[in-house]
């Protein structure tokens, strides 16, 4: 049995105010390519499938239409599930229609998937609080899914109706894996656990998290450790992290598939992948990362001077770029109109100035131009748009100014 998993689609996401729907819909068509090519008998999507509660329409019309393409009309089993990013009800919400499809959504923590006839030739033959066995065309044994979606102690709490103490997190999914493990996965299928949590291997490395993601946990509080997995778990495929990470082997493999674009400079040239996990029941996988090229790379660039880095931007135009200019005086107007005219896809120009007593000044500078909003926006202004405001856009903004005084 063949298996993709991916995690982290970020659908709607933009790069501070850029926009990035073209270069998702390319990824997603990857995705779409690799498992015909692969011949996947199923695809698991390990939560944050959009990048916001409520993500723009072009976003959820590119989720439905992936997975509906990735399904291949019933005749390959699909399962999604929410991540922090995700409002879990609306996750859920189209799995009526979905499940006819071969694709099953799961929102909330312990949903119990309920069984429907479904057209195509995957089947739903079993359920419980957080359980799933499917039965796949081909195949003579079930695939059995441990799933869990976003979870913290407040929604365990929704969930296990245990508003009266509190629920601690690692305790609680602990039980509830061991005891679903214990009741459903024997050798005679395949078992895989599927969750977006912050996995960690007890004792070990904290694994670094995209600047984005660091409100799933506090201090360590709802990090959750690998060795928790159960004994008969064979593959547990995972969201939250960007990057691709084997987190431990033990129990079995414990993988970030990362998410397939990098979505801020912190994951600047990174390699993004798809996992592909080859199962069967009893026996250890094999696991194997399919690269993924669809996207324009993040790039942080630093030069020396304007020349230099505008030769180097008109020599790659296909990046985004956070590019840091060192100059041993600021940037003129006409430099930085150069800069922007040689790439359209700047999404940072940070000056740094070797000289000090100018740094100095400066600072002493934007000091007093705090105490004047009229001239720090057109300082702002100066530095994105490389001019200054014109009368119109001046007035125009004090007007915004009065207005939100008279609130």
């Amino acid at each position: 049995m063949k298996i993709l998993h991916t995690s982290d689609w970020h659908l709607g996401k933009r790069l501070n105010e850029r926009e990035r729907m073209a270069e998702q819909i390319e990824v997603m068509d990857e995705i779409v390519r690799i498992a015909g090519e692969e011949r996947v008998d199923a695809v698991v999507v390990a939560g944050d499938l959009f990048d916001t509660y409520n993500p723009p329409v072009e976003a959820i019309e590119l989720l439905y239409r992936t997975l509906y393409r990735l399904a291949d009309r019933g005749r390959r089993l699909v399962v999604a599930i929410a991540g922090n990013h995700d409002s879990p009800d609306r996750i859920d919400s189209p799995d009526v229609l979905a499940k006819e499809c071969g694709i099953f959504f799961v929102g909330n923590p312990m949903t119990e998937l309920r069984t429907s006839v479904i057209e195509g030739e995957v089947s739903l033959i079993e359920a419980d609080r957080g359980y799933a066995a499917f039965r796949l065309p081909g195949y003579d044994y079930s695939l059995r899914i441990i799933h869990t979606p976003y979870t913290n102690e407040q929604r365990l709490k929704k969930f296990l109706g245990t508003e009266d103490r509190p629920a601690r997190l690692r305790e609680e999914l602990a039980e509830h894996w061991q005891e679903t493990a214990k009741r459903y996965c024997d050798d005679s299928g395949v078992n895989l656990l599927i969750a977006h949590l912050f996995v960690m291997r007890e004792g070990g490395e904290v694994p670094e998290e995209p600047e984005d993601e660091r409100p799933i946990q506090v201090g360590g509080a709802d990090a959750v450790y690998s060795s928790m997995i159960p004994a008969a778990v064979q593959y547990a495929g995972l969201g939250h992290l960007h990057r691709y990470r084997m987190i431990d082997t033990v129990p079995c493999p414990v993988v970030y598939s990362g998410s397939p674009l990098s979505y801020s400079f912190s994951e600047a040239e990174q390699q993004k992948y798809v996992v592909l996990v080859e199962v069967e029941p009893g026996k250890a996988p094999s696991v194997e990362r399919r690269v993924l090229k669809s996207g324009c790379p993040l790039v942080r660039k630093r030069f020396y001077g304007a020349g230099e880095a505008i030769r180097w931007l008109n020599e790659n135009p296909d990046v985004w770029v956070e590019l840091t200019v060192v100059t041993d005086t600021y940037l003129t107007a006409a430099e930085t109109r150069a800069i922007y005219a040689a790439h359209d896809r700047i999404v940072w120009l940070i000056p740094e100035v070797k000289n000090e007593s100018l740094t100095a000044a400066r600072a002493v500078s934007i000091h007093e131009l705090r105490s004047d909003v009229n001239a720090l926006f057109a300082e702002y202004f100066k530095s994105r748009k490389g001019q200054e405001p014109n009368k119109e856009l001046m007035t125009l903004f004090q007007e915004v100014l009065a207005k939100n005084k008279e609130r």
